[in-house]
């Protein structure tokens, strides 16, 4: 018996207690020789063992990597910036040193110092950790640190004010009068026929938002303003409150003040989620979701706007449900009622829409070759020209609908009220849900155009920050509901016109608002004659514009064979049709945030197998026939941090590993995997970089199992020991479960090789016992 026992291997005198009773024969193609053995002991000593030699000497020159240790005891500054090596003060410079403070304090009045002490204190409890942080980096590397740079970055004005050209004011005053043209007329027909508020809140939405944007927005090149999402939401609470007996059609008063609540609510929304820092949920929402809701709001738009573009507006006035009903009840109104329409109107709409899509076919095929195309005002001349034939001919008079006498509800211009009076509540009630809709699309929307625009190369400084973006939006929009605007927020289609036409800086937005608010005091009257019908054949080509993106998308998803963002594009199209925006809406984001839930909590914990001929490991279940398996050992890697939302499942995504060797088995299938395959579990935990309280627990409850079961555990690949993941795992016990910080080695193969040595210590214990017996 003797002469089969294997070699003795000493490997200290820390016992194991929870290691198996009885030999197991692993890795029999591996040989350990007790001349190696020594070497792999000293390998599995953990990743402390990287930083146990303070002296430690290298042959390069270089600073940056010349490990000058210019203290005792381990380093905890970063490498490219090290600490300048100092002689310690001497015993008697002290003393003169604190004399000479002393002297220097009292010849300080004392009002001066109480001064800039309070001074002190409140700027380290004003002061968030980052910013403490950042100051003693600045302070390191010889950066000036003050107020004013903090605050520069929370209003951006101060940045960019700084840095403005004249050069700059040619392009931007360029820019402003271009999108005045083009879209303040848009402002009017999205308040007059989707939000259903008087056409003045739509120009109180280009008056006060962009200002208000031009200073705290992060974005330099982009311009906000009212959108058709945003106002046919404002437009369906305003429809609500008058279907719930607030007021009648006919009460601009009510449908402003609904408007501004509405508004309000957003607006207060949006400011909230960025001072929480909520910037993230950007991405919360797929793009799926985004592309079905926006061609479903072009589709609702489009259909909607034929009402009044084919002089059906007193028909369907007249007809009880149309008014209020769904996209589907519109179209089926409009197909029916055809021969009801006013034959002046239609000729009006339809060739005002013919010729809105005719120039913007030659705009966009001639903007490449003579970019000097873009400058041209093509939707502006339509409606001149409309309201010019309007007035020659007396169109008013024979049946058209004509915009007329535009003014303020209240009668005043910029006239101020407090949107969250406690008059409103009823309102506030009314509009809460459609309100915080509004409020995240606006920002999706804005943050997609923020991200396509960039504009750092311009405003040197600028940085784009969803956080900072979202009080911009907020502050914006409250600015703008205290005066009943329709809601604005960025568009990618009008900053990318701002851009083509000479934009340079923000300064070409509070160029816009000044251009508004002149049209706003003096050329209101010249609005008069514009034809209802014009107005809504410009949304009309709005909405065109909304559908024509989504066959690019689509075609996309089916060519990836994505039958899941092509199913959730259907649902919210159909829905929307079919019922109402508001539920189309509510079931798109409870299937996006589904999806989002779903992907968050699975584990994606993975098992691993030897590349063949080296030391390197790969996921098995992707090519296990390339791959070798280790004997005896399961190799597990966990690539994600461990959280409460993918723990929940981690304990079961293990077992059908134990049992199946993959995660991809059917649970009702019998044990594939033999039970002597799962004596030594090792944990790659590269991608651990967080641990919760929730993570914690179930890792604990994992080795804790493992442990009574008689299995090894160790753990590769571990985070720093300065690291919190590494004060979690001790203070839950797990170091103390596994064995010591010895099991905590830095690669797999340092795991497989503790493996080896204590297979052989234990077949040595079991062969003495035995020895002893005899």
């Amino acid at each position: 018996m003797s002469s089969s026992r294997p070699p003795s291997i000493n490997v200290g005198s820390r016992p194991h207690d929870h290691a198996p009773l009885t030999p197991s024969g692993l890795r029999q193609s591996r040989t350990v020789s007790s001349s190696s053995t020594s070497d792999d002991i000293g390998d599995a000593a953990g990743p402390s063992t990287r930083h146990d030699h303070p002296n430690d000497e290298t042959n390069e020159t270089t600073s940056l990597l010349h490990h000058e240790h210019v203290h005792e005891g381990p380093c905890d500054h970063g490498t490219f910036s090290p600490r300048v090596s100092s002689p310690p003060p001497r015993a008697a410079n002290l003393d003169s040193e604190s004399g000479s403070t002393a002297g220097s304090e009292s010849s300080v009045p004392a009002s001066e110092t109480q001064l800039k002490n309070w001074r002190r204190v409140f700027s380290s409890r004003v002061k968030s950790k980052k910013m403490t942080d950042s100051s003693n980096l600045a302070h390191q590397h010889g950066v000036k640190d003050s107020w004013k740079m903090y605050l520069s970055y929370y209003v951006p004005f101060l940045i960019w004010i700084k840095q403005y050209r004249w050069s700059w004011l040619k392009g931007d005053f360029t820019a402003a009068i271009t999108i005045a043209s083009m879209y303040l007329p848009m402002a009017l027909s999205y308040a007059d026929n989707l939000a259903h508020v008087p056409p003045i809140n739509g120009l109180y939405a280009f008056a006060i938002n962009p200002f208000i944007y031009a200073l705290l927005g992060s974005c330099p090149l982009m311009v906000v303003g009212p959108e058709a999402a945003g106002s046919l939401l404002v437009g369906s609470i305003v429809k609500n409150s008058i279907d719930l007996g607030r007021g009648d059609e006919d009460n601009a008063v009510l449908q402003a003040q609904v408007a501004g609540v509405a508004v309000g609510i957003a607006g207060a929304t949006v400011f909230l989620m960025g001072i929480f820092r909520l910037g993230f949920l950007d991405s919360v929402l797929s793009r799926p979701f985004l592309r079905g809701f926006i061609s479903a709001i072009g589709v609702v738009i489009f259909i909607d706007q034929l009402i009044p573009v084919l002089g059906l507006h007193h028909a369907a006035t007249s007809a009880p449900g149309v008014t209020h009903g769904s996209t589907v009840e519109k179209l089926e109104f409009v197909l029916t009622h055809l021969g009801d329409r006013h034959q002046l109107t239609a000729v009006i709409g339809v060739v005002g829409f013919t010729v809105i899509m005719v120039l913007r076919e030659i705009k966009r095929r001639l903007q490449p070759r003579y970019p000097a195309v873009a400058y041209f005002p093509d939707r502006l001349i339509v409606v001149v020209l409309s309201a010019v034939f309007a007035s020659s001919f007396d169109w008013e008079h024979k049946g058209v609908a004509v915009l007329g006498k535009i003014e303020a509800a209240s009668g005043h211009s910029f006239a101020f009220r407090n949107p969250f009076q406690l008059s409103h509540m009823t309102h506030i009630r009314d509009a809460m849900g459609t309100s915080f809709l509004i409020g995240m699309l606006g920002f999706f929307e804005s943050s997609v155009a923020a991200k396509s625009l960039g504009g750092e190369e311009i405003v040197e400084g600028m940085q784009l920050s969803p956080n900072r973006e979202l009080v911009a939006l907020g502050t914006a929009n409250l600015c703008g509901a205290c005066f009943m605007a329709i809601p604005a927020f960025g568009g990618y289609g009008r900053s990318k016109v701002n851009k083509s036409t000479g934009g340079k800086s923000p300064m070409s937005s509070i160029m816009l608002s000044l251009i508004t608010i002149i049209c706003i005091l003096f050329l209101l009257p010249w609005f008069y004659y514009i034809p209802k019908p014009v107005l809504s054949a410009l949304i009309m080509a709005v909405a065109w514009s909304l559908i024509e993106e989504a066959p690019h998308d689509v075609s996309f998803f089916i060519r990836i064979k994505g039958w899941t963002e092509l199913s959730l594009m259907a649902v919210i199209l159909a829905v929307t049709v079919f019922f109402s925006l508001n539920l189309g809406i509510a079931i798109g984001i409870g299937l996006s945030l589904l999806q989002v839930i779903r992907h968050a909590t699975r584990p994606r914990i993975q098992i691993l197998g030897r590349i063949p001929n080296s030391d390197r490991f790969a996921n098995a279940e992707e090519h296990p026939e390339d791959l070798e398996f280790v004997e005896g050992c399961l190799i597990v890697k966990i690539p994600e941090p461990l959280t409460f939302a993918n723990t929940g499942e981690l304990k079961n995504r293990l077992r059908r590993l134990e049992l199946y060797g993959t995660g991809n088995a059917h649970p009702a299938l019998p044990r594939l995997r033999p039970q002597a395959s799962n004596k030594n579990v090792i944990f790659d935990i590269h991608g651990v970089t967080s641990m919760d309280g929730s993570g914690t627990q179930v890792l604990e409850e994992i080795v804790r199992n493992y442990r009574d079961r008689g299995v090894r555990v160790f753990f590769s690949r571990p985070v720093s020991r300065q690291n919190k993941v590494w004060e979690m795992m001790e203070r839950s016990g797990i170091v103390e479960l596994v064995g010591g910080k010895n099991r905590f080695v830095d690669d797999v193969k340092d795991a497989l090789r503790m493996t080896e040595v204590e297979e052989f210590e234990g077949a040595g214990a079991c062969a003495a016992a035995s020895d002893e017996l005899s």
